[in-house]
């Protein structure tokens, strides 16, 4: 087991975490944002630094991006997984028509705690929650944030470990364009039900008022051996193929570890088998996050 996924696991680790930040300031910023944004921004108040995970949503109520909102000096900030601001932005200003808001991209960094301590470091800046399921996390934000002093820092393979094992989805692997949020298990994280009408908010509404039924889930897939499947590979029971990993991991702590949107028919724990390339690997299908 690595230093950092041990400090990650047991006590807390710094990771450098690419993030894209924008800024969206204005006299509109915050109506905007509420009628774009899944989130209710009004709930964030005026209060520096106070934020919620939200969803920008295409019409259709598919996934655009899974992002952060926080109140910030006059305006807002929305940080995203790295490389996609951009399609955070474009998105935004598509609808943006005869509104006072000013939409930046600004050259700051993340560093990323993560650890049972997550919440005991004093971080000297910007530290916005960024819990996973069992695992606390607080995001460090700034253009050029400090590096609280004392915590072990993790690589991004020890990084990514965890997020599997959490269970936490990412943008451009267990989230795209084709993605329906309640598959992702992020509606209870980043929808509120009560703040009014928002772009996308039709299938959302319907989804959950039917129970969140969908016709897959995003589960955890533990494999057997020491091969790590790669993206792509598909997950079959019997000789039905149920889904496809999205991401795949060696987990110091489990050994190949692996996120995959099964059907729903497949009520986990449930054995599987992996295949791939003319491979194949047994592996159980389970529910998230990993215990």
């Amino acid at each position: 087991m690595t230093e950092g996924y041990r400090a990650l696991t047991e006590d807390v680790a710094l990771v450098d975490l690419p993030r894209d930040v924008l800024l969206v300031t204005g006299g509109d910023a915050g109506a905007f944002l509420q009628g774009q944004l899944s989130a209710d921004v009004d709930a964030l108040g005026s209060r520096l630094g106070s934020s919620t995970d939200t969803l920008l949503l295409q019409p259709t109520g598919k996934v655009e991006a899974l992002l952060r909102v926080t109140r910030w000096v006059d305006g807002f900030l929305l940080d995203v997984d790295a490389d996609w601001g951009a399609v955070v932005e474009a998105r935004l200003r598509r609808f943006l028509l005869r509104m006072d808001v000013a939409i930046e991209a600004l050259p700051w960094r993340c560093l990323a705690l993560r650890g049972p301590k997550a919440h005991e470091v004093d971080t000297g800046a910007l530290g916005l929650p960024a819990d996973w399921p069992a695992w606390p996390g607080v995001d460090v934000l700034g253009e050029d944030p400090p590096r609280p002093e004392g915590v072990p820092e993790a690589t991004l393979d020890d990084y990514e470990a965890a997020r599997v094992e959490a269970g936490v989805p990412r943008m451009g692997a267990e989230l795209d364009e084709r993605t329906i949020p309640a598959e992702a298990g992020v509606v209870e994280r980043a929808v509120s039900f009560t703040k009014g009408c928002f772009v996308g908010q039709e299938l959302v509404a319907r989804i959950d008022s039917r129970g969140g039924n969908v016709p897959r889930r995003l589960r955890g897939v533990v494999v057997a051996g020491d091969a790590v499947p790669p993206v792509g590979a598909e997950v079959v029971v019997g000789d039905r193929e149920v889904g496809r990993i999205t991401s795949a991991v060696r987990s110091p702590a489990r050994g190949p570890v692996a996120l995959a949107y099964l059907g729903r028919a497949v009520e986990v724990p449930a054995p599987v088998v992996v295949r791939w390339e003319g491979r194949e690997a047994s592996a159980e299908a389970r529910p998230l996050p990993l215990a």
